[in-house]
């Protein structure tokens, strides 16, 4: 029995099996498939009762992770003992076994360390000394069913120890649940020999290829789960600085010292007693996450989901604070534990390095090809930067920030151990806050040529970052509970200063080439890097982090060294950080007010740069699937139009000059003479010619052209929209009230995502109507099948009402985890946004169809809908509309904007109100 399940208190109370032994032995018959299949409800019933009181346990102690997974794999062992007993002695009797009906069962794998949580698989293994004989094979087969009947997920393998050998050897994976192999059951001298020829036939001389393959398993895993141990929502068994990061590092040590628990590890060098201590702390609450999560779920689930947390939080009693949630504190002691977990890797790996050091090159890491001539003290250990003394920090504290510059300057790796000293003496750096050196060294590291990300990432694991910039402290491992966000709020800045570092190399080029052109020119090349590290800093505080984040930079720039007029500059920028995107996204573009406005909130052009850039890093860093082609289309839009305005002035080329010039634009895309675009153009108003770009109004008058020449009522076009990421739908109809919203409903019933919508008539009555389309994922309709529904779907819509209501109620609901975040709707009616119309946004959780609720509710309230501009920040969305009264006026009567706000308020929550009632 291990030291952990031997730990474990009143063992009895989690099954009895002396008792449960009588029970079986008082089973009758001669029938053996009966006689099993009662023995198995009765273990069947022990594992439910075991199960049970290992939860309450957990809820008296929910921090108690090592003793839930030990109490677990003893309650599986004492079912595999009694089966074991129970199939020997009354379904397959052998009095007299020969020496090749010998045999030994064995846990593996997780199993086999004596952890499980409540649905982990059970991990086993059945050894014989040779091939199996028919017997074993009775024993075997019988046990397999009967732990099947229990429910239990099994893996499971029956070899001969000739078996055993050939195959570890061959296959990393059978040799990695093999060095965790416990004795169960059976024949103990059995097992013995099979440790022994493990030991001596398959781990003797090999250490090395079996850690380089551990490391190889470890990066792709890394890889798959995204590469980060600041997800947020994590994979706790799979995902980096998860349960199987800690397990690796015990294999390793396993496997090149032969340690049997963990505490070991320290006798064998490879951690101090304090660092056991941090793996023991992280290994234990990884532990009780993950049993938490399998018994909320009930089943065996390892991703720590949005849905989740509050619960896990709950139970592990986190309290509010001001400024952050439970949640918010639970998760941000988890991404500390993921982090300390990585800190370990690095130093446990650091001693198996150097003890393998003469035998060949180092694990997965560079070399140096040149030794750097200025070290200030700093010595070079095998290409990497190391201390010549353990109190080499301590004697001059500027070294903490030091040794990060020189290592960003010379393209160094820090040496594990010299990361060591400095996470041990990262409090030293305090002192160091107002040292002018320090401060221009950091600067220097962050406004890097090289690889300031990587550098800054370094600093961050080893702590220094956050002790010299308290302010940047407060946001480690801080996670935003919202289905946007994907990463803590220092690794999204830190990921945000390297695209920023990516873009000035020219190798996002292809991706950003507006903001790649126009980085060279920005004047104040510190005062932007210094803006993206900032431009998140006061997330967490309680207030609007845009504004108290503009406090930090005012008063963080000085220390750094920064001239008051770079101050100004970051500040400014930290304040209006959100400004860029949220006039892209949620406001109409072709209003020549939208533009005007912005322009005056930004005055000068090299601001208008640095904020295009700060707002491209910025979404791009949120996550993978954020940005896209319609973003950047939106973006760019946005920046030129507020560049002529800033360069030129208020007048521009003047409404009418920049309508022929369009005009002139679309007759040479189409090849149409005079007299043909004539019609075109005295059909179309002045409105459409300035809201819609060139391309899309050449697909727009085909449109209109191929319906005049075949006499079509209804025409629906649509393509995929070259770098919009999006597919573009045409509708050109008879106008009616009220077509927008069917259409809303048609192309949500046919699986669409409406990103961006324009509503124009012609003088003639007809209706033209341009919808940008994605599929849920953010991609573009682009399968045939997939656009011929679409406009199956919209021609129904607007010849088949009945129908439409109907197919939206067949819709599911919207998914379960966006119903784990609070989301209150809001409407927002703004007459000053716009000269010609009433602006009204309404922010609400996002669901299914819900902009073809909003738009029937502006139908019925005889509002005429000019644009719709929608926006999706994860689980809330953002809808606007430019409306006008019947008569085309702005709408200013304020008993008729209250009723259109509680109207639409209304319809927002339409959908929760259904699922309450359901």
């Amino acid at each position: 029995m291990s030291a952990r399940i031997a730990s474990i208190p009143n063992r009895r109370a989690i099954i009895d099996r002396r008792a449960l032994a009588e029970r079986l032995s008082a089973l009758e018959g001669r029938d053996i498939p009966k006689l099993r299949l009662a023995a198995a409800l009765v273990l069947k019933d022990a594992i439910a009762d075991g199960r049970s009181e290992i939860e309450k346990r957990l809820r008296a102690k929910p921090s108690a992770g090592l003793a839930t997974a030990a109490s677990g794999a003893f309650l599986i062992d004492q079912v595999l003992r009694l089966l074991w007993d129970f199939t020997l002695e009354r379904l397959y009797p052998n009095n007299n076994p020969s020496t090749a009906e010998r045999m030994v069962l064995i846990a593996v794998g997780g199993y086999g360390r004596g952890e499980m949580a409540p649905h982990s698989d059970v991990d086993i293994g059945f050894l014989t000394p040779w091939k199996q004989t028919a017997w074993s094979e009775q024993v075997i087969e019988s046990m397999l069913y009967s732990l099947w009947d229990m429910g239990l997920k099994v893996g499971h393998s029956s070899r001969s120890l000739d078996d055993m050998v050939r195959q570890a050897k061959a296959d990393v994976t059978i040799r990695t649940s093999l060095i965790e192999a416990r004795y169960i059951w059976g024949d103990t001298d059995l097992y013995d020999e099979a440790a022994r020829r493990f030991h001596h036939e398959v781990q003797a001389d090999t250490a090395r290829q079996f850690i380089a393959d551990k490391l190889a398993e470890r990066d792709a895993r890394h890889k798959k789960m995204g590469d980060s141990r600041y997800v947020v929502e994590p994979n706790v068994k799979e995902g980096k600085g998860g349960l199987r990061d800690l397990q690796t590092l015990f294999w390793i040590g396993k496997y090149a010292h032969n340690v049997r628990r963990a505490a070991e590890l320290v006798d064998a060098g490879l951690f101090t007693r304090h660092e056991y201590r941090q793996f023991n702390r992280a290994e234990n609450f990884l532990w009780a996450v993950r049993c938490h999560l399998h018994v909320i779920t009930g089943r065996a689930e390892d991703r720590l989901t949005f849905d989740v947390q509050p619960e896990i939080a709950e139970r592990m009693h986190y309290a509010d604070r001001p400024g952050k949630s439970k949640v918010e504190r639970f998760m941000q002691f988890y991404f500390l534990q993921a982090k300390r977990v990585g800190d370990l890797t690095g130093l446990f790996l650091a001693h198996l390095d150097e003890k393998y050091a003469a035998r060949g090159r180092r694990f997965g890491l560079p070399t140096i090809r040149r030794t750097p001539k200025k070290l200030h003290g700093f010595v070079l250990d095998r290409g990497r930067l190391a201390l010549p003394s353990d109190d080499f920090f301590a004697e001059y504290p500027v070294r903490l920030i030091q040794i990060f510059h020189l290592a960003g300057k010379h393209r160094l790796e820090i040496h594990p151990l010299a990361m060591r000293a400095a996470s041990r003496d990262a409090k030293l750096v305090d002192d160091c806050r107002r040292d002018p050196l320090a401060n221009s060294l950091f600067l220097d590291v962050l406004t890097s040529e090289r690889d300031p990300e990587t550098v800054l990432r370094w600093m961050n694991e080893a702590g220094v970052f956050g002790r010299f910039m308290p302010d940047f402290g407060r946001v480690v491992a801080q996670m935003q509970f919202d289905m946007y966000h994907h990463y803590t709020v220092d690794e999204h800045t830190i990921r945000a200063i390297g695209l920023l570092s990516k873009i000035e190399h020219g190798a996002l080029a292809e991706d950003h080439p507006l903001v790649t052109a126009i980085l060279p020119n920005i004047a104040a090349r510190r005062a932007l890097y210094v803006a993206v590290l900032l431009h998140d800093i006061a997330k967490g505080r309680g207030g609007d982090h845009s504004v108290l984040g503009a406090e930090v930079a005012e008063r963080l720039c000085p220390r750094l060294g920064m001239t008051p007029g770079e101050t100004e500059t970051v500040a400014w920028l930290v304040r209006h950080h959100l400004l860029m995107s949220a006039t892209a996204f949620k406001r109409d573009l072709a209003d020549f007010k939208t533009i005007l406005d912005f322009a005056e909130q930004v005055q000068s052009p090299q601001r208008l740069m640095m904020l295009l850039i700060l707002t491209t890093v910025d979404i791009r860093a949120v996550g993978p699937g954020i940005w896209n082609g319609w973003k950047r289309q939106l973006l760019t839009n946005l920046y030129e139009s507020a560049e002529e305005v800033l360069r030129l002035g208020h007048k521009q080329k003047g409404r009418d000059e920049r309508i022929a010039a369009k005009q002139a634009d679309v007759a040479e895309a189409l090849g149409w003479d005079d007299s043909r675009m004539k019609l075109l153009i005295d059909d179309l108003p002045e409105s459409y010619w300035i809201a819609e770009p060139v391309d899309v109004i050449a697909a727009n008058a085909r449109l209109i052209d191929a319906a005049a020449r075949e006499g079509e009522g209804l025409s629906i076009a649509a393509e995929v929209y070259p770098n919009q990421d999006a597919t573009l739908v045409s509708i050109h109809c008879a106008d009616h009230p009220g077509i927008f919203y069917r259409i809303a409903g048609a192309i949500h019933a046919a699986g669409g995502n409406i990103i961006d919508a324009r509503i124009h008539t012609s003088r003639s009555g007809q209706a033209i109507d341009n919808f940008l389309v994605q599929d849920p994922l953010g991609n573009p309709f682009d399968d045939p099948g997939q656009l011929s529904r679409l406009k199956d779907a919209i021609r129904e819509a607007l010849t088949n009402r009945a129908k439409m209501a109907e197919r939206l109620k067949r819709k599911p609901l919207p998914r379960l985890r966006a119903e784990a975040f609070e989301i209150h709707s809001n409407v927002f009616i703004d007459n000053n946004a716009s000269n010609r119309f009433t602006v009204i946004e309404v922010n609400a959780r996002d669901k299914p169809a819900l902009l073809h609720h909003l738009a029937q509710t502006l139908f019925q309230a005889k509002v005429t809908l000019h644009s719709a501009h929608i926006a999706t920040y994860g689980e809330r969305a953002v809808d606007t509309f430019y409306v006008t009264d019947l008569l085309n006026d702005k709408i200013t009567s304020t008993t008729r904007l209250a009723a259109l706000e509680r109207r639409l308020l209304e319809a927002a929550d339409h959908e929760e109100d259904t699922r309450e009632a359901a």
